[in-house]
């Protein structure tokens, strides 16, 4: 698929500055909005110049009762407040500030300092300015492992960003040391790691409301590419990812929905993997109503999960021998894509 050759590329090469569109972030945020009441959110990995996810968090503080927004970002950001630098930061953080420093932004109170009828950017600036919010360099290089951070992260309730592709594994590794809510962007593909699938077994994770291929802004250091690559009439590059999704600890309602099944079972219509004792199913749409044993079905059923209606048993990946990976899905002797191997929880109809 076009779209995951971006992913590659960055899993690859380490280009992991993806910056999120504020539409894509407002589309999600909506259905969570009874979660942050009274909440310290972190954005661990968003430049506080740059990020959308500051932006709307700023923006939205008083709307969702935040106790505290803290955004950091890393030293090595190539795109380091170079769009948005709406803060002259040598006055701000009382001290000569160098380009690509890192820099953490605690706000605590925004309100409409300017009297334009509206809370906006220019109002958290004015606080900052007037010490009401800090703005500090950080000492370390801002990374979400650093111990400057990871102090921040045992301070805060719910975590919200778009982690570094390459190191998705760890980021999630330290959310769920650490006990913490969250709601980050992901590919979906990350599902099946060895890692994270037996999150989502034991229910201790899932994935969020929407999902797809979308447009994120990219460093001008980024090559060109011939798909899924644009330039902008302002000189910026874009490039489309495929397969993002949101993984949550957060509850909304999509995931305490029901499928509604409509296929009865067939033994001709619904074969059995060559090596594993489970039938397959090739469009989530297409799970049998009556079948009761093991089901393979597309990664992309997650996005519909409910854990009341199916338990996730395991993965048809690469057979490589670990706990939950059984076998590669392999039917009439061809190999197919990754499934994800489910079963109807009793008492089912």
């Amino acid at each position: 698929m076009a779209g995951n050759s971006n992913l590659n590329d960055s899993a690859r090469n380490k280009q992991d500055e993806f910056y999120t569109q504020l539409s894509l972030i407002e589309s999600e945020l909506k259905y969570y909005k009874g979660h942050f009441k009274g909440k310290v959110v972190l954005c661990n990995c968003d430049d506080p110049f740059e990020s959308n996810y500051f932006k709307y968090f700023a923006m939205n503080f008083n709307s969702l009762g935040l106790k505290k927004l803290i955004a950091t970002c890393y030293a090595t950001s190539p795109i380091i407040y170079t769009q948005l630098d709406i803060f002259d930061t040598e006055t701000v953080a009382g001290k000569e500030s160098s380009k690509r420093k890192p820099y953490k932004i605690e706000i605590t109170e925004v309100t409409d300092e300017n009297q334009d009828g509206r809370v906006d950017l220019s109002d958290v600036e004015y606080l900052l300015r007037n010490h009401k919010n800090v703005l500090t360099l950080l000492e370390s290089d801002g990374d979400f492992r650093s111990p400057e951070c990871v102090e921040l992260l045992k301070q805060s309730d719910i975590i919200v960003t778009n982690p570094p592709f390459s190191l998705f594994r760890d980021y999630i590794a330290q959310l769920m040391e650490h006990g913490k809510e969250f709601l980050i962007i992901g590919n979906l593909n990350a599902v099946k790691y060895k890692e994270i699938l037996p999150l989502f077994m034991t229910d201790k994770i899932w994935l969020g409301n929407n999902s797809g291929h979308y447009w994120f802004r990219v460093p001008d250091t980024y090559e060109e590419k011939a798909t899924d690559f644009k330039i902008d009439e302002t000189g910026q590059k874009w490039r489309r990812m495929g397969n993002i999704c949101w993984f949550t600890n957060l509850d909304m309602e999509k995931r305490h929905e029901d499928m509604t099944l409509f296929r009865t079972y067939s033994p001709d219509i619904y074969p059995k993997y060559d090596n594993y004792d489970a039938i397959e199913v090739s469009r989530t749409a297409d799970i049998p109503c009556d079948y009761h044993g093991v089901i393979g079905v597309p990664i992309t059923f997650m996005t519909r999960h409910n854990p009341a209606q199916f338990s996730i048993v395991g993965v048809l990946n690469s057979g490589s021998g670990n706990e939950y990976d059984y076998a590669k899905a392999i039917l009439n002797g061809k190999q197919l894509y990754a499934r994800i191997l489910i079963r109807r929880k009793q008492g089912e109809i």
